[in-house]
């Protein structure tokens, strides 16, 4: 059979293009099962293939109840919602397995749920089970009992208590207080006992109108603590600033001058860790309750799905996490106990 020359060429642009909408087709098929049907990314990577987020260092508010009231607080009781254990648990082996070295439990306040049970059953479980260098806590100091540590102490690398001035007016005037009880006492107590139950103590302070001329350089030295983290009072809209917010921050803000006042007047303190309002803002992996990463850009907190929705792959590709903003800010150091040298 003879076939012109114009014929055998239409024959072959019709193969082409029969070909070419089965490779299209088959193609777009892989595509979609790599990516997942609901077009997130399934591999360890970004849309633009460089590698994902490792969430070295995360911190899981688990709870936002707190029995104080500092008025800059930026992580309010906007819920009461706590996950049961277990589904904490799954949680944290999920951000083990993506490849997480340091765990820190926060809130709210993290000794009021359940009496610190809840608390101390998650430290055991991170130390024991997860086999994690580093579990720490920030707590305000108030509900923490030294049964706690004759039961959990041994699994816990950090305690940081929250503490913003050495005055108890001015802890008063800030909220950082539960009626008339003494914020300094427990802080000193605390100390002692992170000692006797071989704990590395470490102190948070919150740098605002309030606080910002006070000189702490004496009882720093005292309590001698192997971090002093200084903050300066940050917005965030919907938490302490803007509609919707459960605190009236903008009376505590202070400028960046001021801060660096405060900074060059404790300089000679060799424990402590500045943090501006920039290097604070996205350099923190933050889970709330539901376990969710928490995006700051904008000033806000933007949730992601939850990791035990998602996976931490998925879920961390909507923190905003700077990695570059947190290993300048120093948010990786000797966090594990076992290797701090200290002296008990």
């Amino acid at each position: 059979m003879y076939f012109s020359s114009e014929v055998v060429l239409k024959l072959l642009q019709l193969c082409i293009s029969t070909l070419q909408c089965m490779f299209t087709g088959v193609f777009s098929k892989v595509r979609y099962w790599t990516s997942g049907a609901s077009g997130l990314l399934q591999k360890d990577e970004y849309s633009d293939g460089t590698a994902a987020t490792t969430p070295t260092s995360v911190n899981y508010h688990f709870t936002r109840q707190c029995n104080y009231k500092c008025g800059f607080c930026f992580h309010t009781a906007k819920t009461s919602f706590v996950l049961p254990i277990e589904e904490a648990k799954k949680g944290l082996k999920l951000l083990k397995e993506a490849g997480l070295e340091k765990i820190n439990f926060s809130g709210g306040e993290p000794f009021l749920h359940d009496k610190g049970d809840f608390l101390g059953k998650l430290v055991q479980y991170c130390k024991l089970d997860l086999q994690l260098p580093s579990v720490s806590i920030v707590s305000n100091g108030s509900m923490v009992r030294e049964q706690w540590f004759q039961k959990y102490g041994q699994y816990l690398d950090i305690l940081a208590i929250s503490c913003d001035s050495f005055d108890e007016a001015t802890n008063q005037l800030i909220g950082r207080a539960q009626g008339r009880k003494s914020h300094l006492d427990n802080l000193y107590k605390v100390r002692n006992w992170c000692q006797q139950y071989k704990v590395a103590f470490k102190i948070n302070s919150v740098i605002n109108t309030f606080n910002v001329d006070e000189d702490m350089r004496e009882q720093i030295t005292e309590l001698n603590p192997v971090r002093w983290k200084v903050f300066q009072c940050l917005l965030i809209d919907g938490e302490n600033a803007g509609e919707n917010a459960l605190r009236e921050a903008e009376k505590f803000v202070i400028s960046d001058q001021q801060f660096q006042d405060f900074l060059a007047r404790h300089s000679s303190i060799s424990c402590l860790v500045p943090e501006s309002n920039e290097k604070m803002r996205d350099s923190y992996l933050i889970l709330d309750e539901y376990m969710r990463f928490l995006d700051c850009r904008e000033g806000r907190k933007d949730p992601s799905k939850s990791v035990l929705d998602v996976g931490v792959n998925q879920a961390i590709l909507f923190s905003g996490f700077d990695e570059k903003m947190f290993l300048k800010r120093g948010g990786k150091y000797v966090w594990s106990k076992a290797d701090m040298s200290l002296e008990w």
